[in-house]
């Protein structure tokens, strides 16, 4: 079992900068595949990135593609979202998520472990 925690939400404006934090611990954190989700209000949950803890490999939205770079600090056990050139559109609560490491996958619904979520604003 992991268990997640993400900072460094906040608001920020078009074409700025936020970094997020998602710290995870456990006996087996680095077996698992950590994604980042988002949800605005009255949409439907989307899938923005994922990462393998172990090769590195990463997966990402097209939404997001160019803009976002998720990565792993094995020293401090995060997973990290870097978001660059924000946009309004990009406004949501933003998870994080983790699954046992097996394929990169988009859905939320294969990653069991949630973190509370942390609010991203985009003022245009």
């Amino acid at each position: 079992q992991v268990q997640l925690v993400e900072s460094g939400g906040g608001l920020v404006q078009a074409g700025g900068s936020l970094r997020l934090s998602c710290a995870a611990s456990g006996r087996t954190f680095s077996a698992y595949d950590y994604g980042w989700f988002r949800q605005a209000p009255g949409k439907q949950r989307e899938f923005v990135a994922t990462i393998n803890w172990r090769t590195g490999s990463t997966r990402y939205a097209d939404s997001v593609k160019g803009r976002f770079t998720i990565s792993r600090d094995n020293a401090k056990n995060t997973v990290s979202l870097q978001m660059n050139s924000l946009k309004p559109e990009d406004t949501a609560v933003y998870y994080c998520a983790a699954k046992f490491g097996a394929a990169l996958t988009t859905s939320g619904d294969d990653y069991p472990y949630w973190g509370q979520g942390t609010q991203v604003t985009v003022s245009s």
